[in-house]
């Protein structure tokens, strides 16, 4: 897993953002925030992943001017839309499909449920200068810590300067 202290690597994926597929360029986010939420899962629909994401939906983390929130997960593009029109997920979700973002931020899972290649469930969170302010992962896709990562990059958050309220995962949905 990547180093809390180092620079993020940047990349251009392909995403879907407000219905639309479009590219996510991880630069134009990090210029325009004080801080940027990455949120890795192996796929759509893992249940312990789509409460994460709900958290912060809820949460309201997505409607702020200074902080971006992006999930990433190692499914299609198609898989994104199902994904983000069924939880009405508010912020982009890129296709990692091949994994290569994942590796960037040795967050990629040798295998998990059969599939490889793919992210594994993680939070970083990038301050607005580059640097790895948080980065959290749990050993296996499913996992169920409590606090969650998500809850816990809060903090990180609140010394960024970005105030957030803090998620409350429910494992068990509604979503």
């Amino acid at each position: 897993m990547i180093d809390t202290g180092v620079k993020a690597p940047d990349f251009i994926a392909p995403a879907v953002a407000g219905g639309t597929a479009t590219e996510l360029e991880l630069f134009r986010l990090v210029d325009r925030h004080e801080a940027v939420v990455l949120c890795f899962a192996p796929a759509t629909f893992v249940p312990t992943c789509t409460a994460a994401f709900a958290a912060i939906r809820d949460a309201g983390w997505h409607d702020r001017a200074d902080l971006a929130v992006v999930a990433l997960t190692g499914d299609s593009l198609y898989a994104g839309f199902a994904y983000a029109d069924q939880f009405d997920l508010p912020f982009p979700i890129v296709s990692d499909f091949h994994g290569g973002i994942a590796e960037s931020y040795d967050l990629l899972a040798d295998s998990w449920e059969g599939h490889s290649d793919i992210p594994r469930r993680a939070v970083v969170v990038i301050a607005g200068d580059w640097t790895v302010r948080f980065a959290e992962a749990t050993t296996d896709a499913l996992d169920r810590p409590a606090p969650s990562p998500v809850q816990n990059a809060t903090a990180a958050l609140h010394e960024i300067g970005v105030d957030v309220d803090r998620p409350r995962v429910n494992y068990d949905g509604p979503w």
